[in-house]
């Protein structure tokens, strides 16, 4: 696709024609993105989106005045009037006093090794339907499966630049397959919902279609029947592909923006426990063929790889430019948006690293209390920590699955809940933040 990619002139035509027009910075980002989805529904295709896409961003500063513009047509004239525009709104901006391009002796010095986010191989729509039909046939094909709905497989591939007028020049591309399917088991006139998805940057690391499909038909199958229970308070064991759910809170309560705003119930915990001892939770922007693996962040800073908590302490924010100029600190490298514009903040590869033992091992350490496979609206309160979530899932006792349940609802406060984190063993890598299963000795259930 780098055939397509803007050439490498215009970008930095842009960074020339904004500093003639009056900006004092610039800076300017291209990217192209083209993707191919098919859906299929009971063996028949249901839908195809084809996408191709390329987009210019730029960026400029008039002191701490700053502005955006953007662009998908690439022509001269476009961006003659994309300079003009950019300079012009900036010259009426307010001023913002954590306004401008990354530290120069931050920019990424040179790319790192090859990360292997980029597989060639195109698929095509037919190839696509293929995929997603037979893992739908596999998931129908389960006892106790009813309806389908539907199977999706996909491929993408991107390729985003970024170059500045204090001197960075960079790029990276990656490519993406996935292939889920959904269904409805049905036992006595009662219909659950069970799934499985998954995504990855090579065609090769993409699980066959016949086992995705029988373990979505397995899940919904498993969760027909589910009891209500009573409110109580118990064990509860989040499975691992959940789990990620109730630690994504800290992210937000260490993101530099929360910190300077004052809003975030960890804002005190700055090289304090907030894990147990013992646990790490490492950020690796580096990891091959890692979903959100990356060269540099997306203000040009060179990105590291990070224990942010380490045996249980809390190390660093996560920081962009502006976030650490407002709290007097360096970026970390965490700066994430799409086109040239202000950052927000996100991890790269987040990873809590796994403790011993397999899931059947928590519950058996547990002995009775609800494993949690899935989870809806959460609620929380960023000053506070005191957090709440919709989730169905499994009782347990003895360490064995006894039912399945619904319609539940569990709560508590993160902080006193981190603080009693243990984990299984059981790390998979599916996506850029992933965990193992964990088990909280005591929480609030909310139940009939």
């Amino acid at each position: 696709m780098s055939d397509k990619t803007p050439s490498p002139d215009i970008l930095n035509d842009l960074i020339s024609a904004a500093l003639k027009t009056g900006a004092d910075a610039a800076e300017a980002v291209s990217a192209h993105r083209a993707s191919l989805s098919v859906g299929v529904r009971n063996g028949a295709l249901e839908d195809v989106e084809r996408e191709e896409a390329r987009d210019l961003g730029l960026r400029v500063f008039i002191g701490r005045r700053q502005a955006t513009v953007s662009a998908s047509d690439l022509s001269d004239a476009t961006r003659a009037r994309l300079v003009e525009r950019a300079v012009a709104m900036a010259k009426l901006a307010p001023e913002d006093p954590y306004a401008s391009l990354a530290p120069q002796d931050r920019l990424a010095a040179a790319p790192h090794a090859d990360l292997d986010l980029y597989d060639p191989a195109e698929r095509s729509a037919e190839a696509l339907e293929a995929t997603a039909a037979e893992a739908e046939a596999a998931a129908l094909a389960v006892s106790g499966v009813s309806k389908s709905e539907g199977g999706h497989a996909s491929w993408s591939a991107s390729e985003w630049r970024l170059v500045t007028s204090h001197g960075f020049d960079g790029r990276h591309r990656g490519s993406a397959f996935s292939l889920g399917v959904g269904v409805i088991a049905e036992k006595d006139g009662a219909m659950e919902r069970g799934g499985e998805s998954r995504a990855v940057r090579h065609l090769s690391d993409l699980p066959d279609a016949a086992s995705i499909g029988l373990k979505a038909g397995e899940r919904a199958v498993a969760r027909v029947g589910p009891r209500k229970i009573a409110s109580i308070t118990a064990p509860v064991i989040f499975e691992n592909r959940v789990a990620t759910q109730v630690l994504s809170p800290l992210l937000g309560a260490i993101s530099g923006p929360s910190i300077a705003r004052g809003s975030s119930f960890l804002k005190d915990k700055l090289n304090q426990s907030v894990l147990p001892t013992g646990v790490d939770l490492i950020d690796d922007p580096f990891r091959p063929r890692g979903l959100g693996s990356t060269p540099f962040d997306d203000e040009g800073v060179a990105v590291e790889r990070r224990e942010i908590i380490k045996d249980g302490v809390l190390t660093t924010w996560l920081l962009n430019t502006a976030s650490a100029a407002q709290l007097g600190l360096q970026t970390t490298g965490h700066a994430s948006r799409g086109l040239a514009g202000p950052s927000g903040v996100s991890t790269h590869n987040l990873h809590l690293a796994p403790g011993e033992g397999d899931l059947e091992a928590l519950m058996a350490q547990a002995g009775t209390g609800l494993l949690i496979t899935s989870m809806f609206g959460p609620s929380l309160n960023g000053n506070t920590g005191d957090w709440s979530a919709g989730v169905s899932g499994f009782w347990f006792e003895n360490g064995q699955r006894a039912y399945p349940v619904s319609e539940v609802t569990v709560a508590g406060n993160l902080i006193d809940l981190y603080a009693r984190l243990q984990r299984a063993g059981d790390l998979e890598f599916r996506g850029s933040f992933n965990s193992p299963s964990l088990l909280f000795d005591k929480v609030a259930i909310a139940g009939k």
